[in-house]
């Protein structure tokens, strides 16, 4: 969904690969007041776990008019294949032959009824395919020209990260575009970080590896704390959650597994988080906790931080770009 501050880490954070885990995490014990459960062999439809075990369809990426030619890419508009809908977005193909190392861009939060095909990280668009990789910006379900979900927001976004691991698939499969199958990663930003977090935790293995820029809290109850309990305008949807699925205090479980933090001990990917100090959105806060959790379940992990940028990267943006290409250099050779 889509500020104190603690004294200031060290600007890099680094921890050292690791295993891929076996487990994750424990079951969540019975709070009083919380009636006890039989186990079932099922995930709760509305978790992440409910995403580890599934079918993805993501295939049938279609080209459609070219964007926009450069000298070093050329940019579609292209749709693809997920969950039974047509979603849509923009790619940009680097000059060449080919394969391509590749990356899906995972955008933030944007009113939907606002929201443009590939809006949202258009510079990140730029910068990469320049730099040699194909990429592929999701614009998610209930977006531009994609096909509708009308129970993304109750169903807590996790659409979204189907969306995105769907992208993966279809660039898998694609025959229109040379893509190095063995070179594919993720970023996202603000929301899209949190979905980045999900796509890592819930499909492990999947991509190679994960960028963020200022990302949300990658323990959801604090989204949905920030932007959409208070929230006057949402009051339909916080009533809706808080009946449906409860408050923390009701419901500790299911807000554990609707958190990416509760299964990082599933990560295998190494992870690139980039935050700004004057964040006036997501508190870098969070991506420190991030980070602390994240290495505590021994993934690689690496934060850097911004003095004085704000939400959306303005002086320190291009250094914040070429420590993210040496990283993908690193990561996708």
């Amino acid at each position: 969904m889509t500020a104190c501050t603690s004294p200031d880490r060290p600007a890099a954070e680094r921890e050292g690969p690791r295993a891929p885990a076996t487990s994750s995490a424990a079951p969540e014990p019975v709070q009083p007041g919380e009636p006890e459960v039989a186990a079932s062999p099922r995930p709760r439809p509305v978790s992440l776990p409910a995403l580890f075990d599934r079918q993805y369809d993501g295939g049938a990426l279609r080209t459609g008019a070219v964007l926009a030619e450069t000298e070093a890419y050329t940019r579609y508009f292209v749709s693809y294949r997920s969950d039974g809908r047509r979603i849509s977005g923009i790619l940009n193909v680097p000059r060449g032959r080919g394969p391509h190392p590749a990356l899906v861009l995972a955008h933030g939060y944007i009113d939907p009824a606002l929201y443009v095909n590939g809006q949202g990280l258009m510079r990140e668009q730029d910068w990469l395919a320049r730099a040699g990789y194909v990429v592929l910006h999701t614009d998610y379900r209930n977006h531009a020209q994609s096909g509708k979900d009308p129970s993304a927001e109750r169903r807590m976004r996790l659409g979204y990260t189907v969306d995105t691991i769907n992208a993966v698939h279809a660039l898998r499969r694609t025959k229109q575009v040379r893509v190095d199958d063995d070179r594919i990663g993720l970023l996202g930003r603000s929301m899209g970080g949190g979905v980045v977090y999900n796509v890592i935790a819930a499909q492990p293995g999947l991509v190679d590896a994960a960028v963020v820029f200022a990302p949300v809290s990658s323990r959801t109850i604090d989204n949905f704390d920030r932007w959409i309990r208070d929230d006057p305008g949402r009051s339909a949807l916080s009533d809706f959650v808080l009946r449906r699925y409860g408050d923390l205090r009701e419901a500790p479980r299911f807000w554990r597994e609707v958190s990416p933090r509760t299964y990082f001990d599933r990560v295998t990917e190494p992870v690139l988080i980039h935050h700004g100090t004057a964040d006036e959105s997501c508190p870098i806060r969070w991506s420190r906790a991030t980070t602390r959790a994240m290495r505590a379940a021994g993934v690689d992990v690496r934060m850097h931080t911004y003095p004085g940028e704000p939400h959306a990267f303005v002086a320190d943006w291009p250094l914040s770009m070429r420590r993210t290409t040496a990283f993908l250099r690193a990561h996708l050779a």
